[in-house]
């Protein structure tokens, strides 16, 4: 069994500028509603959400109130004609531009030679926003040709520029290209189709040849996108054209063993994992290949024991670092107060739409009161534990679990900014590597009234950077999504080139601060082998955006093994070094 995504499915250079843009400006915008001029892509789910977010597309100008002079339109991907662009102006709409560079280019060679009277000959879809504007920049010398057959019924022409659609099929380009130079040999003809539309329909085509059938995911109303899907056929094997993975027929889909999946230009990333995500769970389930640990892992990680898990390794950690024998007691603490920390937060931002696309979206719409029984037992249990190893340890894990519950809530009155500490930018990393650190390295020596030391530093910085190193890179992989809700993650607020920089410098302090603490405080060999998770969750970061085709879940729990290796690592080192004295 095996599911092959395409390297090139997925948002193209023009859609990702068009929606980073708008996504930019929704983020800084007050209350006013913001305008796109059609569709800002041709993909409903994220038109959706962006008309959540305030952002309403339009068909017409005349639907924009009257009383809305000044308000801001953005001119999406596939650009407008120079007619449409001056009655815009003269509505005194703060036009954004967003359209893509190579349709300009096109738009820039039409202009030129129309002022030069050439017949403009366009390659493309009647009907398409795309061909629209171009046709606009001809100034009624443009002709559209969609099939070899419109060529032969051109009228004599003297001099003819050709210029084609950007998601033109390449194929057919060719044979009307052929058909053009037949017929106009002096002909200009200039190549226009986009680089990224022609990598994308020579992958779908070599990817359906080995494949036993194909899944092409897309809006419907969107030409690349169904040009994918008629390439995916053409070698006679079952293709799939689907909107969402609620279209998917997982039932036909269990008998094929080897599935390739592609996606249109206008599809942006979390609807792409949640289709891989779902035919990979359903051929598990059907082929029986993946192994029982595999699966019993991936569902680990789904429901957030994993983490869990983590937080005990990280405890146990911590406490060796510090001189102290691990106690199950306090390691139950930290798993349990994670776990219901956690999937509580999951389930208010379910309520949000936050988690949507994540592969844990489906299982919370399924399980939504177990998720929630679970959590408020597991925090019941953390608080029953803390009141066992005394008051002091009790009192710290309320006030941290009135903290983490309160994360979500709104606190200020409606029209602030921020009513809550989760609306605060870049507080979500921050916080989830503060309240981690704080009960896996602070906790068990408060509870046996140990005093500050060199070694509780150096353990709260450690576990802090782990776990903000680990949040930080799993919004990276998210980042998309987060624009889309309006999370302001770390990655959203710098951006991926100052995040990365960030990380790098994290983790170098990190692995330094390790190799310079044996010189400073008690269990000092230790240190060294907590370079280990250091290593791997670089390595991680490295890799972080090199594998698209690997399970959301999967990629999760790559991540978050960087805490059992930590546990791991401890665990070596006692028994490598006795404990050294402990």
């Amino acid at each position: 069994m095996s599911v092959k995504l395409a390297e090139t499915a997925g948002f193209c250079m023009g859609v990702r500028r068009a929606v980073d843009m708008v996504l930019e400006l929704a983020q800084h915008k007050g209350q006013e509603t913001i305008y796109t001029y059609g569709p800002l892509i041709h993909n409903p789910q994220t038109v959706e959400l962006l008309r959540k977010r305030g952002i309403v597309p339009i068909d017409a100008i005349g639907e924009i109130p009257a009383d809305t002079e000044g308000a801001g339109l953005i001119i999406r991907a596939h650009g407008i004609s120079p007619q449409e662009r001056k009655l815009l102006r003269e509505k005194n709409l703060k036009i954004i531009d967003a359209t893509c560079p190579k349709v300009g280019r096109v738009q820039a060679i039409i202009k030129k030679h129309a002022a030069r009277d050439y017949a403009i000959l366009i390659i493309g879809d009647a009907g398409h926003p795309e061909v629209n504007g171009l046709l606009g920049y001809a100034f009624g010398k443009g002709l559209l040709l969609a099939a070899v057959e419109d060529v032969h019924r051109l009228p004599p022409l003297d001099k003819v520029c050709v210029v084609a659609q950007t998601t033109q099929s390449v194929d057919e380009y060719r044979r009307i290209v052929a058909a053009i130079r037949a017929r106009f040999p002096d002909a200009v003809i200039f190549d226009t189709i986009c680089d990224s539309t022609e990598r994308r329909q020579n992958e779908v085509k070599a990817l359906a040849e080995e494949m036993d059938a194909m899944i092409i995911v897309g809006g419907r109303n969107s030409a690349n996108t169904q040009r994918l899907a008629d390439l995916a056929a053409l070698p006679g094997r079952p293709a799939f054209h689907v909107e969402t993975s609620e279209e998917l027929p997982l039932e036909q889909l269990a008998a094929y063993k080897k599935i390739g999946i592609s996606a249109g230009a206008s599809t942006p990333n979390w609807i792409i994992d949640r289709v891989v995500d779902a035919v990979t769970t359903r051929q598990a389930e059907e082929f029986k290949q993946i192994n029982s640990l595999f699966r019993f892992w991936t569902w680990m990680v789904r429901t957030d024991i994993y983490s869990a898990l983590g937080a005990g390794c990280l405890t146990a950690t911590a406490m060796l670092f510090q001189g102290l024998k691990p106690r199950f007691l306090y390691m139950v603490i930290a798993a349990l107060y994670v776990y219901a920390m956690h999937t509580l937060n999951r389930f208010i931002n379910r309520k949000t739409g936050s988690i949507i696309g994540s592969f844990r979206e489906e299982s919370y719409h399924r399980h939504e009161s177990g998720y929630l029984t679970a959590a408020i037992l597991a925090l019941a249990f953390s608080l029953g534990a803390g009141m066992l190893s005394g008051g002091t340890a009790f009192l710290f894990l309320l006030a941290m679990s009135i903290l983490g519950i309160l994360y979500n809530v709104q606190l200020a009155p409606p029209g602030w900014s921020y009513r809550g500490i989760g609306d605060l930018p870049g507080s979500k990393n921050i916080t989830v590597a503060f309240a981690w650190a704080a009960v896996a390295a602070v906790l068990p020596p408060v509870a046996e009234r140990m005093p500050l030391t060199g070694a509780m530093a150096v353990s709260l910085a450690f576990i802090f950077g782990l776990v903000f190193v680990r949040s930080v890179l799993s919004d990276l992989l998210g980042v998309q999504n987060d624009k889309l809700v309006g999370k302001e993650t770390i990655p959203v607020l710098i951006g991926n080139d100052r995040t990365q920089q960030l990380l790098n410098l994290i983790v170098l302090a990190l692995a330094s601060m390790l190799a310079a603490a044996p010189f400073a405080v008690q269990a000092a060999s230790l240190s060294y082998f907590l370079i280990i998770p250091v290593i791997y969750i670089w390595i991680c970061f490295r890799l972080y955006d090199r594998k698209p085709s690997l399970l959301g879940v999967v990629k999760e729990g790559v991540l978050e093994t960087a805490y059992i290796i930590a546990g791991l690592s401890a665990w070596a080192w006692y028994l490598v070094c006795g404990g050294e004295g402990l």
